[in-house]
């Protein structure tokens, strides 16, 4: 379906009504502006998925009408789809210093990075196109070189936050600049798209600078090496690490791939201040005393192959944790995770490892880079918004964000919850939610494949939980009959040698709708697969109440 000929239109492609894979777009006439491309990781039931990136194919139906992928911070739930989308929409992506520092990384990896068009944007930058000027605003999050932006067109100002918080006292200097939204506001805003993970979550969000005094505290405190997880792309806290090693008089070791990755893209772009001869190689580790030994690591949302995880089962190559040493995850869980995070602190404890762990109030080495529902508030009083799009969270997020937003002032019915594929129309001013593109998920195996069905899944699915019965029949090319009996081997179903005689029921079954099957049907190997895996199907489910995948082999002789 095409967007209405003379309407402003705004698309929910990923990050409603979910966490993670965050993209929108705004469509005027033949222009379509594209914000974010990020991915979310899937959870157990997905077998042998990545990642979990948008579908975009209505972008790929109107490709002529796409000017630019624009990205508001380098998270990977804003960034992570970038590669796969350049490799089928190959536009201008905009970004600021830190955030294509990240994006480049991943299309080195996709062998990306010569063909692709990076330009480089900050608050004070102005991108204009045919239908759309589009100014930028600093915020304030979890990660340096954050942007919320103002979309000036025909028909008014959309503001998209981006991710944020309020925070008086940030790290780093990061301050939101509360003024510029505030003309934001007074200029008039249409409608406003704004984050919601923590709209649930009453007050304001604490600020960073209390967990720096946590973080010297426990560094201070610990007699063993210190071992703090968290997330890479947390420049802030990778910082405060830092100052409570150089307090400490720590050397500091690096472990994890994304770990060293993004502490290297935050020296050379001047986000991280390092001492010159702070960074120890990991073979290093065992040369020094414990008591002088300091690692940042990955792995805080309990990830089974993340270095934190291999560390607290001693698998961990040159690197163990002993008795006395001192753990801290400085990274709040994501929901689905917890189990994960819980089998590692076990582990650790086991090991004699004092581990700080729990949420920011418990442990005091985390605050949410979101804002409360008193940030929320605020940023609905600055931008006074005709129209509001909750966005960025699940659905009791968005409804509780609509709840704010009617709080402050929008007026009741103003305000638009949508899913994925969901579309706003704006036409002489007036918002309207009335139809539907194609959206939803598309499954990531393995770096370059970005095509994996739901039919693969559900495959995937059946031989992880039944296992799989594989029939192969030896078949005369003559006369279509049985040469031999049917030999039948079973891989996660049953364990042959303790089923022979329900195997030998099988294989005279098999043997039987063979035989049954007329003349004409015996010379399509289609029909005969077909047959064998209903009736083959149907016996072992009422045996054994299972449902092994079947897989016939047919060859002639």
């Amino acid at each position: 379906m095409s967007t209405q000929e003379n309407a402003l239109s705004i698309f929910a492609l990923g990050g409603l009504n979910e966490i993670g894979k965050n993209m929108y777009a705004i469509q005027y006439k033949d222009e379509i502006v594209i914000i974010d491309c990020g991915n979310k990781f899937p959870d157990e039931n997905f077998l042998g998925i990545d990642l979990i990136i948008p579908d975009i194919t209505y972008l790929l139906e109107n490709k002529e009408k796409v000017k630019a992928l624009i990205v508001t911070h380098g998270h990977e739930d804003h960034i992570g789809g970038v590669p796969f989308f350049l490799k089928k929409l190959n536009v201008p992506v905009y970004g600021t210093r830190f955030t294509l520092g990240l994006i480049e990384l991943k299309l080195k990896e996709h062998k990306l990075l010569r063909e692709s068009k990076l330009v480089e944007i900050d608050a004070n930058s102005n991108v204009d196109f045919a239908h759309f000027s589009i100014d930028f605003f600093k915020v304030t999050h979890s990660i340096p070189d954050c942007l919320g932006m103002v979309i000036r067109t025909p028909e008014g100002n959309i503001v998209h936050t981006g991710d944020f918080k309020f925070d008086l006292t940030p790290a780093q200097n990061e301050h939101s600049d509360i003024h510029k939204m505030a003309e934001i506001g007074k200029e008039g805003v249409l409608l406003l798209l704004s984050e919601s993970t923590n709209a649930e979550r009453p007050g304001s969000t604490p600020t960073e600078q209390t967990v720096g005094e946590h973080v010297e505290e426990a560094f201070m405190k610990a007699d063993g090496k210190v071992i703090l997880s968290t997330f890479a792309s947390n420049v802030s806290r990778l910082q405060q690490a830092i100052d409570a090693a150089k307090q400490t008089h720590r050397k500091l070791a690096l472990l994890g791939r994304s770990m060293v990755n993004v502490v290297n893209v935050a020296m050379e772009r001047g986000y991280l201040d390092v001492p010159d001869g702070m960074l120890i190689d990991t073979n290093d580790i065992n040369q020094l005393p414990p008591e002088k030994v300091a690692i940042l690591c990955t792995g805080s949302q309990g990830e089974p192959l993340a270095a934190l995880s291999r560390l607290s089962t001693g698998k961990y190559r040159g690197v163990d944790i002993l008795a006395g040493d001192t753990v801290i995850l400085a990274a709040g869980p994501i929901p689905g995770n917890e189990r994960g995070i819980t089998r590692i602190v076990d582990n650790l404890f086991s090991l004699g490892a004092n581990v700080i762990y729990g949420s920011g109030s418990s442990s005091g080495m985390h605050v949410s880079g979101h804002g409360y529902q008193e940030d929320l508030k605020l940023m609905l009083t600055l931008m006074r918004p005709t129209y509001f799009v909750p966005i960025h969270g699940e659905y009791r997020m968005l409804h509780h964000h609509r709840l704010l937003a009617e709080s402050v002032g929008v007026e009741e019915g103003h305000t638009f919850i949508m899913k994925n594929g969901d579309v706003v129309d704006i036409e002489n001013r007036t918002a309207r939610q009335t139809r539907k593109i194609q959206a939803g998920n598309t499954y990531v195996d393995g770096i370059g494949a970005a095509d994996v069905g739901e039919i693969v899944l559900r495959d995937r699915k059946q031989l992880s939980e039944d296992g799989m019965l594989v029939i192969v029949l030896t078949m005369s090319k003559t006369d279509k009959n049985l040469v031999s009996d049917p030999d039948t081997i079973s891989r996660g179903f049953v364990y042959m040698k303790d089923s022979e005689e329900l195997m030998k029921d099988v294989n005279d079954l098999i043997s039987r709708t063979v035989h049954e099957l007329s003349e004409e049907d015996r010379n399509e190997w289609r029909v005969i697969k077909q047959q064998l895996k209903r009736s083959v199907g149907q016996y072992l489910f009422k045996q054994t109440k299972k449902k092994p995948m079947i897989l016939p082999i047919i060859i002639e002789v």
